[in-house]
This record gives C-alpha cells, sequence and structure tokens, in this order.
C-alpha cells in the first residue's frame, strides 16, 4: 500500500514507541523515542541477528512499552542487503510494525543534531527514528507466493548471468592468446563442436596431433550435427598456421575449467529460463500482456519481478516513480531547470521498461507513431532518449492497467489518449 504524507504522519501519534534499528551483518542497534524526539532508551540496546537476539530485541521491547505506557510500536530501519529480511520477518511474525527509511535521506539528516558528517552504530538509530516520526518512511513490502517465487528466480538469473557473460570474456580472452585463429573457423564461438574441441584439443599443437579424423570422430559420437570432417580440416590448417602463444598443462587446464564452468552456467540459465517461463504465466491476466506485439517474456518477467503485486499500487505513477523514471527538475529563482528522471528506485525494472520501449517501438506501430509524435510535434518536441523514456512510461501505464483489470491493449485508443494534433 502507498501512502501519502498526510497519511504515515496520521499513524505516529503521542502514544507511538517510534524505535530506529542501525541494520548490520551480525549486530543490530536500537534507540526508543516518542512522536517528538524524546529519548526513552538511555543507551543504545544491542542484539544480535539471531533468534536468541531477536527475542531479547522483543524483551526490550515489551519494557519500553511497560516504561512509558506506549500503546503502538513502530520500528523503522534501513533496507541494508539481505540483512534486515531476517528481522522484518520476526517482526511480521509477532505483529509489530516495520517501515523502513531511505539510506539517502539517513546520509543527508545525520548531520541535523550534531552538525557532523560521522557515521557510527549508536548514531544512526537516532536518525531513522526521527525520520519515522516525521512520516518520511516507506512501508516494507516482502512479495509473497508466486511474486517471491518469481524475484527469487528473476535475482538468481541474474547472478548467474554475470557468471556466464565473464566466463565467456575469460575463455575469448584465453582463446585470444593460444589460438586466435579459433575465431575465424566459427561464427560462434561457443558453439557445441567448438567448446567440445577446447575440452579434448584446446591448444593448437592438440588438433595438429589429433588430426581431422580425430577431431571429427568425437563430434560424431556426441552426435553433433553441422559439423563433419570440411569443418575439422579448416581447424587442422587454422591451427599449422596459428600465432598463438605455446601453452602447456597449465593452460589445458585453465581453458578445461572455463568450458566445464561456462556449459554448467548456460544449463542453469536455461532450467532457470523454463522455471520463469511457467511461473510467470500464473500470474493473472499476464497474457494479456505477452498479446502485445513487442512485448517478450523477458520483459514481463522483469516487470513482474521488481513490481510484485501489482494490487498494492492504486496509480501507474506510483510504479514509474519505483522505477526512477518520474520526472523531475532543480529550479530556483528566475533559474529553471531542465527536467530529468530521478533515477531513485529499482535500477533493474528502469533497465527493463526501457529497453521494453526500444522494443515496442521497433516492433508495435502504435507505439512507434507515439515515438514519433514526442520527437516531431511542434511544442516542445523530445529528443531521442526522452522520446523513449516517454514511451517508457506510456508502457508502464499501459501495464498497469491491464495487469490490473485484465482489459485488452487497444492501439487506436492509446494513440488518441496521447497524440493531441493539436500539439503536433
Amino acid at each position: 500500500m502507498n501512502l501519502t504524507q498526510n497519511d504515515r504522519l496520521n499513524q505516529v501519534t503521542a502514544e507511538t514507541l517510534v524505535v530506529g534499528v542501525d541494520i548490520g551483518s551480525q549486530e543490530h542497534f536500537a534507540r526508543a523515542f516518542d512522536w517528538r524526539g524524546f529519548e526513552f532508551s538511555k543507551r543504545a540496546f544491542r542484539f544480535s541477528n539471531t533468534n536468541v537476539g531477536f527475542l531479547s530485541f522483543l524483551r526490550w521491547l515489551e519494557e519500553m512499552v511497560g516504561k512509558t505506557g506506549m500503546k503502538k510500536i513502530i520500528v523503522g530501519c534501513e533496507p541494508t542487503g539481505c540483512y534486515w529480511l531476517t528481522f522484518q520477518k520476526f517482526l511480521q511474525d509477532h505483529d509489530i510494525q516495520l517501515v523502513t527509511v531511505n539510506p539517502h535521506s539517513v546520509k543527508r539528516s545525520k548531520e541535523l543534531d550534531d552538525n557532523s558528517p560521522e557515521k557510527s552504530d549508536l548514531k544512526d538509530p537516532k536518525t531513522i527514528a526521527g525520520l519515522v516520526k516525521d512520516g518520511r518512511f516507506s512501508t516494507a513490502y516482502l512479495p509473497e507466493g508466486i511474486y517471491a517465487e518469481i524475484r527469487e528466480a528473476s535475482v538468481c538469473r541474474d547472478q548467474i548471468t554475470k557468471q556466464h557473460v565473464r566466463l565467456s570474456n575469460q575463455i575469448q580472452g584465453w582463446l585470444q592468446k593460444y589460438f586466435p585463429e579459433y575465431f575465424e573457423c566459427y561464427k560462434d564461438w561457443d558453439s557445441a563442436s567448438g567448446l567440445m574441441v577446447l575440452k579434448h584439443a584446446p591448444l593448437p599443437q592438440d588438433i595438429i596431433k589429433l588430426g581431422a579424423g580425430g577431431i571429427n570422430e568425437i563430434w560424431r559420437k556426441a552426435k553433433v550435427r553441422a559439423a563433419g570432417i570440411k569443418r575439422a580440416t579448416t581447424l587442422i590448417e587454422a591451427a599449422q598456421n596459428s600465432v598463438g602463444l605455446t601453452g602447456g598443462e597449465a593452460a589445458r587446464l585453465e581453458i578445461w575449467i572455463l568450458v566445464n564452468d561456462y556449459t554448467a552456467k548456460a544449463e542453469q540459465l536455461r532450467r532457470l529460463d523454463e522455471y520463469l517461463e511457467e511461473k510467470v504465466m500464473e500470474v493473472p491476466n499476464v497474457e494479456k500482456l505477452l498479446a502485445i506485439k513487442g512485448v517478450g517474456l523477458s520483459t514481463v518477467t522483469g516487470f513482474v519481478a521488481e513490481v510484485g503485486d501489482i494490487g498494492r499500487f492504486t496509480d501507474p505513477r506510483q510504479v514509474q516513480k519505483l522505477a526512477g523514471l518520474e520526472i523531475t527538475k532543480i529550479s530556483s529563482g528566475k533559474r529553471k531547470g531542465r527536467p530529468g528522471i530521478s533515477k531513485r528506485g529499482r535500477r533493474k525494472l528502469r533497465r527493463t521498461m526501457y529497453e521494453s520501449a526500444r522494443a515496442l517501438i521497433n516492433w508495435n506501430p502504435a507505439f512507434l507513431d507515439v515515438f514519433l509524435y514526442y520527437r516531431n510535434r511542434t511544442r516542445r518536441p523530445l529528443g531521442s532518449m526522452q522520446a523513449k523514456i516517454a514511451v517508457a512510461c506510456k508502457a508502464i501505464r499501459v501495464f498497469f492497467v491491464i495487469l490490473q483489470t485484465g482489459c485488452e491493449f487497444d492501439e487506436e485508443r492509446f494513440r488518441k489518449d496521447i497524440i493531441r494534433p493539436e500539439a503536433a
């Protein structure tokens, strides 16, 4: 649920105990205040990131409530990495409200009390509690059910993709060092037949020793298609004229490890893609999104993984802000700032929607018309990048409405809602 500033302020009353918690990897620190900022805790309470530590924190809260007579508790923290997730679950299981504050706000507010940029485990809980009592917090959201499954699998896929790309670069670097002519034999260096050669005979001298017949025999046993004696002969000729370094056992061992890791990561990505494709189809109305020309499975998966349950939003501008695509500008007096996107929010969601906008412009006539309208209108025409960002924001609105209502995408209505002849 997305609340206004007044809604958040109304949650903090004279009967509310405001607790700021500085999250760490092993230990956390907490301090308690009232709605005016008066501190009840004589010193920061220190507890470990374990069940015993959480139970001691719960007892400390009960003692504070008993001493102060408060009837409500709000605990605030920074969403630091993955360390706060277990703490959030513990509080949720005990019906204690947890809210999160923006780390940027904490960094900028910590000098208000002592005019010092010092950061410490004792100072941060007070700064966090101060932001909470002023209503400058967000409701903590952890996806559940199918949305949690999609997010976890998507995060895992991103991590493995980075490892896969890194291995690809390492293997190509190895080839440039020991067998640069390999790239002349293969258009795609990671073809099945090429990877088999790198496993069995990686160095040019190994290929020459094995011979065209030996290489072809490896391919035949593995039933590799589109690879025969002609390709093997080409490899032999390239190996005979290679300018690569003369490698030894260490070079052979290195490429064997890299190729095996590369193929293993490729298989992991394949299994994750199958799992994500199966799970994302369980999201209500997602098939209506996939019916839009230019919207692919990767776009929908990335959107759902980052946004979660679309029902927790009441306006597409909230999703736009989550992606860091809200339009901002810095103006003062006679100086009028140039508008730009905030880039505050989920970076992956922002990248997903930008790539989606590019695909929609290329494949969907309605989105192409909107892009050209923004580029060529008489009043305030946009640059190419600005127009793509505008299309990405319109795509968010389309995704929001379809997932919320289950309606079909209407190209003509989409054009009429955006393209205004008087501004063209």
